[in-house]
């Protein structure tokens, strides 16, 4: 995305950098700012990221014929030092250029995030729907507020399709400005630990931090849990002295970070003491029922969506609610008007005499939070499908599978997103963790795999359909192929409907 100084109005490249190393850009004023060469227009200042596959440094020939005012580098790119310098095109270098290139959007922008208040939220678990409350619940009390998220971004008045959980620096302040010319006055985001790690939110001045839960996802990426960890905090490091941090103090990892913190916090549990909290009373297939205490104000919620991890969101965006002057009364409402989120535990009732559930569930903790609230409302059989995705943390595949078999009374294995790896292998990876094979069948199609487990479930059975939640798409071999686990059961349910009888 091309990055334009906000009204039209050039930069002076020192000014936006002025503790780089600077080498030629005296006068340099900035006409926009991209990471893409195919993107530059004249004027701009090309910013060479590194990455695993491609490295920004090979295409600064390109950048500089296509007039780029100058090129930033970070010093792990030393390499193409001499090589720009002979271009004749000024040169900034950087600590990290991932980390400039955010601060330069912004800059650019505008600093759009100060015109807002901003709310992010990270965790392993419970970000969409965390960030849909919040949302609703600002909304519903008169805020104009924007989102940003898994299932889509919204300016305020348009939305549109969310290729990335938290989109690129280039893209969020593309869209935090969008949302200030809209006159949103909130903005709610989710923040993922990539986007943390890359410094897609350098720059942005968040106004509220959330963290709903760490527990174990993309090792693949980072490496190990403590680098994981690490990214998921630094969205509290950003926060600004008199900004509020929220923390779910059920979560060890979470209620960990308290004592780093020095500015506001406010705490949110069930089983923990905290400053905001809730008692379960009722858990049914179709909804659930629990109190709600915040101060001295008990109220009781009412919820289409159910298990005690909805609990937890809830409470998290009735922190943030609160904090941002909505009186209780009206945080329940926005809650309770909230029947579900695309793929979060969604209910898809046909009629069947059998619960039917899809959610996103797609690492050992998610999958195994999930069956543990199915299994309390279910009183026959627990059906679960699942799979796992390829090319991501394969030592989380066995983990998986053991858990379904000790929550699960049927297992069906399938295919989730196998990119680039062969499907049966996935599926093998899977089946390490079973012992009981005799409860497993492996279907590789999964809308085969999403038939069988229909077709064999009884009245008071309850089917999973696990791991894809909202997406409708399934990634194989580099192909985008059209895939919604939710149309397929309703297509299955209505059309052949072996229960009308």
């Amino acid at each position: 995305m091309q990055i334009c100084p906000d009204a039209g109005h050039a930069i002076a490249l020192r000014d936006v950098l002025p503790d780089a190393v600077h080498d030629g850009t005296e006068g340099v004023a900035l006409a926009g700012c991209v990471c893409d060469s195919r993107r530059v227009r004249p004027g701009d200042l090309f910013v060479a990221l590194g990455g695993v596959e491609h490295d920004g440094g090979r295409f600064i020939a390109d950048a500089v014929q296509r007039g780029c005012a100058a090129v930033l580098l970070d010093t792990s790119q030393e390499r193409f030092l001499d090589q720009t310098r002979m271009t004749g095109v000024p040169v900034v270098r950087v600590d990290d250029a991932r980390k400039a290139f955010g601060h330069i959007c912004q800059t650019l922008a505008g600093h759009p995030s100060r015109e807002l208040k901003l709310i992010g939220v990270t965790g392993t678990n419970g970000k969409t729907t965390t960030a849909t409350l919040i949302a609703g619940i600002l909304n519903h009390s008169g805020h104009k507020t924007g989102l940003l998220g898994t299932l889509g971004y919204f300016d305020g008045d348009r939305v549109e399709d969310a290729p990335w959980t938290t989109p690129p620096a280039d893209h969020l302040a593309a869209w935090l400005r969008r949302m200030a010319q809209r006159d949103c006055t909130h903005a709610v985001m989710e923040v993922s630990s990539h986007a943390l790690d890359q410094w897609r939110t350098a720059g942005v001045r968040f106004d509220t931090a959330c963290v709903t839960n760490v527990t174990r996802d993309h090792l693949d990426y980072h490496g190990s849990l403590a680098e994981y960890r690490a990214a998921k905090f630094r969205l509290l490091e950003q926060l600004p002295t008199e900004g509020l941090a929220v923390i779910n103090a059920d979560d060890p990892v979470a209620a960990g970070f308290l004592p780093q913190l020095d500015g506001p916090v406010l705490t949110v549990g069930i089983d923990q003491p905290a400053e905001i909290t809730a008692v379960p009373l009722e858990e049914h297939p179709s909804e659930q029922t629990f109190l709600l205490t915040a101060g001295s104000e008990t109220m009781p919620v009412r919820t289409a969506m159910i298990g005690r991890h909805h609990i937890q969101n809830c409470l998290v965006a009735t922190a943030v609610g609160l904090s941002h002057g909505v009186e209780l009364a009206d945080i329940v409402r926005a809650i309770e008007a909230a029947r579900h989120v695309p793929g979060r535990l969604e209910r898809i009732e046909c009629g069947q005499p059998f619960s039917v559930f899809v959610d996103y569930a797609h690492t050992p903790h998610a999958l195994e939070t999930v069956l543990a609230t199915l299994r309390r409302v279910t009183s026959g059989r627990l059906i679960c499908l699942f799979g796992a995705g390829g090319n991501r943390d394969a030592a989380k595949r066995p983990r998986m599978g053991a858990v379904a078999e000790r929550l699960a009374d049927r297992l069906i294995v399938t295919t989730d997103n196998p990119r680039d790896e062969d499907p049966a292998a996935i599926a093998d990876d899977v089946l390490a963790g079973i012992s009981r094979r005799d409860a497993v069948e492996v279907v590789l199609d999964r809308r085969e795999a999403i038939q069988w487990a229909l077709s064999t479930a009884n009245p008071g059975d309850c089917v999973l359909l696990a791991g894809k939640g909202h997406e409708q798409m399934q990634i194989v071999t580099g192909r985008h192929e059209e895939f919604d686990d939710a149309a397929v059961a309703r297509e299955w349910l209505y059309d052949v409907q072996p229960f009308a009888a």
